[in-house]
This record gives structure tokens, C-alpha cells and sequence, in this order.
């Protein structure tokens, strides 16, 4: 008697993971350097408390802006913060109803998306 094979069909393949590694590294951005850039950002700097002089300066912030390396670390905290932002407004809202994923999907993924090109239009018009 010949063993018989079970084939299953292959599985239906999904762009899901892709949000999800943008959302679990928005959110490890989020926990690692959120508060301290809203610390130093919001307060500190322009308060100058306990910060060098010259670390506040306007040139040397810009200097580290226009660097392709410190562009690619801006746009990166500020793209995640916002993936990170899209995927937890799209969960509540879906959980609430609020309607239909498709719509919910394009709303917040697409403004996510659009902020993460006007960021990178921004970094680039900053210039090198």
C-alpha cells in the first residue's frame, strides 16, 4: 500500500510583518530615547540647564543634522516614533469599530508614511 501525501497550500503571503518590525522598532525608539529626547529637547536645551555651552549651539546641532549619518539617526527615531504612533491608533481604532480596516489601514499608515516623506523631504532640504 502506498503512503498517501497531504499537500497543503501554501501559505498566503502578507506585508504584515513589515508593519510590524516598524512597529516593535518605533516602540523599543519610543521606550529607549523618547523621554530622554523630550527631556533634553524640551527643556533642557533650550533652558540651558546642565548642558555644555556648546552643546546647544545652533551650528553644532546643525552640523550633526546635515551629516548623512546623523540624518539617517533623526530619520530614523522621527519615522519610528511616527510607524509606531500609526500602528497603535490603527489597533484602538479597529478595536472601537471605528470602521472598516481598509480605511483604518490607508488612514493611519498612509499619514504615517506621508510624515516619514516630509521628514526625509526636510532632512534633505536641509542640505549636506
Amino acid at each position: 500500500m502506498r503512503p498517501t501525501i497531504l499537500h497543503h497550500p501554501a501559505p498566503k503571503r502578507s506585508v504584515a510583518p513589515v508593519f510590524w518590525l516598524l512597529f516593535g522598532a518605533g516602540g523599543m525608539l519610543s521606550a529607549l530615547f523618547g523621554p530622554a529626547l523630550i527631556i533634553l529637547t524640551g527643556f533642557m536645551l533650550p533652558h540651558g540647564w546642565g548642558v555644555p555651552a556648546n552643546f546647544s549651539d545652533f551650528p553644532h546641532v546643525l552640523a550633526f543634522v546635515r551629516h548623512p549619518i546623523g540624518k539617517l539617526v533623526v530619520l530614523a527615531v522621527i519615522a519610528l516614533f511616527f510607524w509606531h504612533g500609526a500602528e497603535r491608533l490603527f489597533l484602538t481604532l479597529k478595536d472601537m469599530r471605528a470602521g472598516p480596516p481598509l480605511l483604518l489601514r490607508l488612514m493611519t499608515y498612509g499619514v504615517a508614511a506621508l510624515l516619514t516623506l516630509v521628514t526625509i523631504a526636510l532632512l534633505l532640504a536641509i542640505g549636506f
